[in-house]
């Protein structure tokens, strides 16, 4: 027979609970979140999602209207290109190029850019005021118009433009995770675990980074909104993804020439583009309000 509890114990969420709460009491994040799940799932599994490749040509089905219109074929959801290709399946395959890539290059940018940052907030002195200055000027320049020049020296391709990303986020990180260390090293808690003789490494693993987790969370959010829309952008500019590659910019840049006749085709990569950038600024922001009553409790 079990014992009955006679005494009450207030159970504290964790703080993955406290995020889990934080993001059911909005519904425009929540939603946000589930679609960026969905973007992750279709950019792992794309080519196990549709029957046709994302270059198949159909020759009898050429500039199809989406399959809910007269002249639809409910073989194609959302119709074909003006080569006969079928755009659910580019937009599945181009979440890879527009959403999983500019993912990946700005989690090694994040990592190396932290890294860097935390070394750099820990050192004083004319390196440290040198570095400071340095990471200004180039935070001053547009991301775009950087990653453009890199491009130019290196030449076009979706290759390049990632290492251009890549390239320009890193001093972004790097910036973004000094400034925050050396404003929390003023504050009595680190010259209390100071006393306490910690080491460096402590200090930047146990005492610093769970204080600035929300700035980081904050320039992850921004650095994937801003990587997304500059491979977009790039690839917009042919300077990117090349044709055929199913890259969401460049199906626009390749859509120009027949926005009129068939607007679908531009319209679809453009409203996967605008989905997504609302979705991670979405679920961003409330990762950060999350973290920040955390903080403040």
């Amino acid at each position: 027979m079990p014992r009955p509890n006679l005494y009450y114990e207030e159970r504290m969420p964790s703080p993955l609970q406290r995020v889990w709460l934080e993001f059911r009491r909005n519904a425009f994040a929540i939603g946000a979140l589930y679609i960026l799940i969905f973007i992750v799932f279709i950019s792992l599994f794309g080519p196990l999602l549709t029957p046709y490749g994302p270059n198949q040509q159909f020759i009898d089905a050429i500039s199809l209207p989406p399959a809910w219109s007269v002249n639809g074929d409910v073989r194609f959801l959302l119709g074909t290109d003006e080569l006969g290709r079928d755009m659910i399946t580019r937009l599945i395959y181009g979440a890879r190029y527009s959403f999983a890539l500019p993912l990946l290059v700005v989690i090694i940018s994040a990592l190396i850019g932290v890294t860097l940052g935390a070394i750099a907030a820990m050192t004083v002195g004319v390196k440290s005021s040198t570095l400071k200055h340095l990471l200004d000027v180039l935070m001053s320049i547009p991301s775009l118009l950087l990653a453009l020049v890199i491009i130019a020296l290196t030449g076009p391709g979706l290759g390049n433009a990632l290492l251009a990303i890549g390239l320009v986020m890193i001093p972004q990180f790097l910036h973004v995770t000094r400034n925050a260390i050396h404003d929390e090293r003023r504050k009595p808690y680190v010259t209390a675990s100071r006393l306490n003789g910690v080491s460096d490494y402590y200090l930047l693993t146990m005492v610093f980074f769970p204080n600035i987790v929300r700035v980081l969370v904050i320039q992850f959010t921004i650095g994937l909104s801003v990587a997304i829309f500059d491979i977009a952008a790039l690839g917009f500019l042919r300077l990117g993804a090349q044709a055929p590659t199913p890259e969401w910019g460049s199906m626009l840049a390749q859509s120009l020439e027949v926005a009129y006749v068939t607007p679908w085709v531009m319209a679809l990569p453009g409203l996967a583009l605008f989905i997504t950038l609302v979705s991670v600024n979405l679920v961003g922001e409330t990762l950060r309000q999350a973290i920040q009553k955390q903080l403040e409790q």
